[in-house]
């Protein structure tokens, strides 16, 4: 018999609140229920990750098992913060998705240098990235073993 997969906390880390509010949405609409937490430029990421200031308190700053990562970010920019994840032995183990609008290949390039698991182009279209949050959910909540 199939076990039943516990609620995950997943980490967005987005500077742009209606792109918040866009991945909010489609999580809804998915009916991805688990936690959606979101930090807003990467400097919280990273305080959010090490439990620092207000993100101390593991009860409300769960650790993620899957973190949604903006490349374009203010304070620390999302390639910094990649870095900085896999270079630490505690967080390097969380799954790191880059989801972006960028349209860059040296990004692609870049960010899988520098350990990020996968790289997925944000559409506009909130059918199209439905199907994104849809096919993110079947693959990493339900078919792949994360470390918890």
């Amino acid at each position: 018999m199939e076990e039943k997969k516990k609620a995950v906390t997943i980490l967005l880390a987005e500077d742009d609140e209606d792109d918040y509010l866009l991945t909010s949405n489609a999580f809804k609409e998915c009916q991805l229920l688990n936690t959606l937490n979101w930090v807003k430029d990467g400097e919280e990421l990273m305080d959010y990750l090490l439990r620092k200031g207000k993100y101390d308190n593991p009860s409300t700053s769960p650790r993620p098992v899957i973190i949604l990562l903006d490349l374009n970010m203010p304070k620390k920019d999302g390639r910094e913060c990649l870095k900085e994840i896999k270079a630490n032995p505690i967080l390097r183990q969380i799954p790191v998705l880059v989801l972006t609008t960028s349209q860059a290949d040296e990004d692609i390039l870049k960010t899988y240098d520098l350990g990020a698991s996968s790289f997925i182009r944000k559409p506009v279209d909130f059918e199209k990235f439905t199907n994104v949050i849809t096919s993110l959910k079947k693959y990493w909540l339900e078919i792949v073993e994360l470390p918890r």
